[in-house]
């Protein structure tokens, strides 16, 4: 059988990715109660505040100082696409733009030419743990569109395509959620306009898989001079093709065929993003990402003449009080509500 796999590499707390994705953040935290006020409720002792990522007790504050998260910080040149698949995030930007999202659900922001916003996770239960998955996927922008105008859509949960496959031999099932990129059936809500994703070139695929103990997934084939990048991020093993692959490992694959993909006998979820590259200079610096360096100074003086638009809210980890109810707030004023 010809080897799918053209490269192989640990997963930390951050995935490498190849072009047009910059990289990928995966957060899997065990927080425990709340203590009333949306923070956790054991001791905060012993842990750097502010710059948090220790993993103590299977969980970390990040930079939040009383409830965990991403305070105020700024964003130019590219994309944040942040699926929660459990616990809650707490969005406020430099607009006035605010939402409260989980469940399942993604938020897919342009930062254009700038914004700040924050990424809290209140903790709801007061009664019982707060788990968190999440993953933040970061999304370059074509030179083109580095100054486009910043902009958030909402993929809520319950519009989300996603298939639970029964697998006839094994028994088993695979689900099937689809962010990006139509796959079998299920044709994903729209990006943002000027995502690089909303380009029928820019071919961009983010596909998660959820397979059951000895199941089959056949991958097709993306379009010509596309690049896959293939993350089992949890459970035994997966095949791919001819090569079986440790849960734990990211690997490139080959994009111009079919693949059958085998989970193993733990089962496998997998993380699958797809896209044709940019193939354009990448300059990055921290939460900037521009094609010369030129382009990232004008960047920081930009943010330092105007804060990009400045910050509308009381300080710089605001959140949306104890009630669960899901909702966003758009700079233009329109409301959505999901129960």
């Amino acid at each position: 059988m010809v080897d799918s796999v053209l490269q192989q590499f640990p997963l930390g707390s951050q995935w490498p990715t190849v072009d047009p994705f910059l990289f990928v953040a995966y957060h899997h935290d065990d927080y425990p109660a709340s203590d009333g006020a949306l923070a956790p409720g054991e001791s905060l002792a012993g842990r750097q505040l502010g710059n948090d990522f220790s993993g103590r007790q299977g969980w970390s504050m990040y930079h939040g100082q009383t409830v965990p998260g991403f305070p105020q910080h700024p964003h130019r040149g590219f994309e944040t696409i942040t699926y929660v698949r459990s616990g809650y995030i707490d969005h406020a930007d430099s607009l006035g733009a605010t939402a409260r999202f989980g469940k399942g659900d993604t938020q897919w922001m342009t930062a254009g030419s700038g914004i700040q916003h924050c990424e809290m996770f209140p903790l709801l239960n007061e009664d019982a743990p707060n788990p968190l998955e999440l993953f933040q996927i970061w999304l370059n922008l074509p030179a083109s569109d580095k100054m486009v105008d910043p902009y958030f859509t909402m993929l809520w949960s319950h519009v989300t395509p996603n298939e639970v496959i029964k697998e006839v031999e094994s028994e088993g099932t695979v689900n099937l959620t689809v962010l990006a990129g139509q796959i079998r059936d299920l044709k994903p809500a729209a990006p943002p306009p000027n995502s690089w994703a909303s380009r029928d070139e820019g071919d961009v695929a983010i596909w998660h898989l959820s397979m059951e103990p000895n199941t089959c997934f056949a991958l097709p084939a993306a379009d010509a001079g596309s690049t896959r990048m293939l993350y089992a991020f949890e459970g035994s093993t997966v095949a791919i093709g001819g090569t079986e692959i440790d849960a734990g490992t990211g690997a490139l694959i080959q994009s111009d065929k079919e693949i059958e993909l085998s989970a193993g006998s733990g089962g496998i979820e997998i993380m699958i993003l797809q896209g044709r590259p940019i193939r354009e200079p990448v300059a990055q610096h921290g939460p900037f990402v521009m094609n010369t360096d030129r382009e990232i100074e004008d960047a920081f003086r930009d943010y330092q003449a105007t804060q990009f638009g400045g910050w509308p809210w009381p300080n710089k980890a605001p959140n949306h009080g104890t009630e669960p109810q899901r909702f966003a707030i758009h700079a233009d004023g329109r409301r959505e509500d999901v129960s």
